[in-house]
């Protein structure tokens, strides 16, 4: 399954950040959650509206956003 498809860019929504589904919880947000230690289940009972699926999508679009190349002046 592709689960990127799962992340929405909307200019006129959340300044036009990525979303999960359309709906208005950034994908930054639920980021700064999985940093802080809150575990996906606690996340799941919070938030009602996501599902697994949203949580493995975040992560692979933030995989996906760290995987360029890095070029050093030296």
């Amino acid at each position: 399954m592709n689960f990127l498809s799962r992340i929405t860019i909307n200019p006129a929504q959340c300044g036009g950040r990525p979303c999960i589904r359309g709906m208005r919880m950034r994908v930054k947000d639920l980021l700064d959650l999985l940093a802080a230690g809150v575990s996906p289940e606690e996340i799941l009972q919070d938030y009602p509206y996501l599902e697994k699926e949203d949580i493995q999508a975040v992560l692979e679009f933030a995989a996906a956003q760290s995987d360029h190349v890095m070029l050093r002046a030296g």
